[in-house]
């Protein structure tokens, strides 16, 4: 007769990853687009971040029954000449903490995520014979982002736009402000840039 505990089962350990990966999908589409030159798929995602902190919630809970089932000590057995029962590799403690490692990576994606992105390599600038340069500042509201490598995928894209010279995207005042040269950009053609990642462009104000 066998008393061992029954061990954590895999889909234990899948629902504790998707739901981690479910968690983070709203910051992890954005380095996707940028790496496979999806564009727009960026916010595919984004309507998932209300939900983050629920996700986050059942990812630990799931996991902490896991866990819970793989260390309980067994119960003492009746008949002391009983062989406890092998777990495969899928069932070992090992292999519980990987997941476990995987699910926490993913759930801290975005604290960390926007330093994986490529750097950008600027636009070298337009030869113009309209003189010195013409400075313009203006700030886009711009709805979707929901983590920093939202923003940082926003400013890559304003930064191949000829002609800008500086980009600060903040994505919790869901800003965009945009210094550039009006005689080699215009302002619609950054609105174009950000609205080319999946984010869209409010009303701009100066």
């Amino acid at each position: 007769m066998n008393n061992a505990p029954a061990p954590p089962s895999k889909s234990l350990f899948g629902a504790g990853l998707l739901a981690a990966l479910a968690a983070s999908l709203c910051c992890i589409t954005p380095l996707l687009a940028v790496v496979g030159g999806l564009g727009g798929a960026a916010s595919s995602f984004a309507w998932l971040e209300p939900y983050r902190l629920y996700l986050v919630a059942l990812t630990v809970a799931v996991l902490g029954f896991a866990w819970y089932r793989q260390l309980r000590p067994a119960p003492v057995a009746a008949d002391c000449c009983a062989v406890p029962a092998q777990r495969s590799v899928m069932q070992s403690t090992g292999f519980l903490a990987t997941v476990t490692v995987l699910a926490a990576l993913l759930l801290a994606f975005p604290y960390y995520g926007e330093r994986l992105y490529p750097t950008a390599t600027p636009t070298a600038p337009v030869a113009t014979t309209n003189g010195a340069p013409v400075w313009q500042t203006r700030t886009y509201r711009i709805e979707g982002m929901t983590c920093e490598a939202c923003a940082h995928h926003v400013e890559q894209a304003v930064q191949l736009v000829p002609g800008v010279q500086t980009v600060a995207v903040s994505y919790d005042q869901a800003t965009a402000q945009v210094r550039y040269n009006s005689t080699q950009a215009q302002a619609a053609q950054v609105e174009s840039a950000i609205n080319s990642t999946g984010y869209h462009v409010q009303n701009p104000t100066r």
